[in-house]
């Protein structure tokens, strides 16, 4: 007869626990900056804006030079400033800058990435911040040294004539400062966007309305109609921030500024409500 004898298993000695994996502001900076950089359309978008800024800035200046020189200055031209004409290429700038925007956060969805990004980020608005504070800030940097560039190279150009102005000039590094602040603030409405909407084509869409379409629109509305809906548009709002002179139908820079950081405070909430309230 065989007597079984239940005996006490001895318990393996258990390994170091495995510290509880927790998301940090830090990790999800780290990881979109990574993502930021790993992409190619990165460098050439960034690159094409700034050839944009400093190279339409110094065609003006030059332009400018030309017909003053020889007497035949356009009148679009004959009031223009240093700074305005250095800063001309702002407008073709935010497209670029601007759809890079909309690329960083929709983008993620045309490829189906957001899904492993959203995983690892549950409560999903910090990548949103991540994204949206990086690549303003990205933009901001890059905007900015070509506003510099593109004044101190223009100064050149337009120096000995009426349009010439230096750094010292009343209103020129405000000037500077808010057209890189501008396109850093494009760049996260685009970006907003992209979340917002979750389509590349739509994201665009968009943003080329609101910056360059509605305001054009708006010049067919009544005169007084435009004076009070047209200094409030996204785009009239950015360009107040760094115009160095202004008129009645215009915002101060002060002004322009606080619009249109509402007009991104809003883009931001609409994509922030959509990444939290719906699916992927």
């Amino acid at each position: 007869m065989t007597t079984l004898t239940a005996g006490t298993e001895t318990p393996r000695s258990a390994g170091p626990a495995r510290p509880a994996y927790r998301v940090t502001t830090r990790g999800v900076l780290r990881s979109e900056w990574a993502k930021l950089w790993s992409l190619r359309s990165t460098w050439i978008t960034l690159a094409l804006g700034l050839l944009f800024l400093v190279a339409f800035g110094l065609i003006a200046a030059t332009r400018y030079r030309s017909g003053y020189a020889s007497g035949t200055l356009d009148r679009d031209f004959a009031s223009s400033t240093g700074l305005e004409l250095s800063l001309f290429g702002t407008n073709f700038a935010q497209l670029a800058l601007g759809v890079l925007g909309v690329l960083i956060t929709a983008g993620e969805y045309s490829t189906g990435m957001i899904r492993s990004t959203l995983a690892a980020v549950p409560r999903r608005l910090p990548v949103l911040w991540a994204k949206a504070a990086l690549y303003g800030v990205v933009v901001l940097v890059v905007a900015t040294a070509g506003a510099f560039v593109a004044f101190q190279i223009g100064s050149g150009i337009l120096s000995g004539t009426p349009a010439a102005m230096s750094l010292t000039h009343a209103g020129v590094l405000r000037g500077l400062f808010g057209a890189g602040l501008y396109l850093g603030l494009v760049g996260v409405i685009g970006a907003a966007l992209g979340m917002l909407l979750r389509s590349v084509a739509g994201g665009i869409s968009v943003l080329v309305a609101a910056l360059m379409l509605i305001p054009g629109l708006v010049t067919l509305l009544p005169s007084s109609w435009q004076d009070d809906i047209g200094p409030y548009l996204p785009g009239n709002a950015g360009q107040a921030m760094y115009a160095l002179t202004h008129d009645a139908t215009t915002l101060s820079p002060g002004a322009g500024l606080g619009v249109f950081l509402g007009w991104t405070a809003l883009a931001l909430a609409g994509a922030a409500y959509r990444l939290v309230r719906t699916d992927v």
